[in-house]
């Protein structure tokens, strides 16, 4: 039996998830989690064989989410449910020791085989994550994008810095790069753009 923890927003699919994966295969659910913080707090309680998350959630999504999980449990496995599959995206979760990625387009007896094997061990990309993610070249760097995004929830550049542990000389510089490299004018302008071209 392998149990899991299950992480989405979406509440339809999350539960049609619950409902399906036990029935595909040895799979039992240990608990659902909304949105990352519950994930989190989940997955440190309950210790699931696979903790399976998806990438975007409100608040604190699932890269953040792994992070905090790794720093508390790093040998926890981790599969990642995706709609999108950005390169920067996709380098910083196998950074983050992420060990499978799958399409949220994914039949649920494909995510149980791909739990079953990164149980195993094993590690799985999704040939149309991967094609996606290869062909989508991003110019941002990681941390340009990292700026950007908070950026977008409205933050100033003293509040970026805060959260992302930098000075405020260095997100102007990186700010300055992204606005260059989308050529727009302002950092909200430069945001925008990439959200609108799914960099972030």
């Amino acid at each position: 039996m392998t149990s899991i923890v299950l992480a989405d927003d979406e509440a339809l699919l999350r539960t049609a998830l619950a409902a399906l994966l036990p029935m595909e295969g040895d799979i039992i659910v240990l608990a659902e989690a909304d949105d990352g913080r519950s994930a989190v707090e989940a997955t440190l309680r309950h210790r699931p064989d696979v903790l399976v998350v998806d990438l975007e959630m409100p608040g604190v999504d699932g890269l953040d989410a792994v992070a905090q999980i790794r720093r508390a449990r790093p040998e926890q496995v981790i599969l990642m449910l995706t709609r999108h599959a950005r390169p920067g995206v996709l380098r910083k979760a196998l950074r983050l020791g992420v060990q499978g990625f799958v399409s949220k387009s994914a039949e649920p007896a494909h995510i149980t085989s791909v739990i079953a094997a990164l149980h195993a061990g094993k590690r799985w990309i999704d040939p149309d994550v991967s094609a996606l993610a290869v062909t989508e070249d991003c110019p941002l760097t990681d941390r340009e994008a990292d700026v950007l995004r908070v950026t977008g929830e409205g933050y100033s550049v003293a509040d970026i810095a805060t959260r992302l542990h930098l000075a405020p000389g260095t997100v102007r510089n990186y700010l300055s790069n992204a606005m260059r490299k989308t050529q727009t004018r302002t950092r909200h302008e430069a945001a925008r753009y990439a959200r609108e071209h799914d960099w972030l």
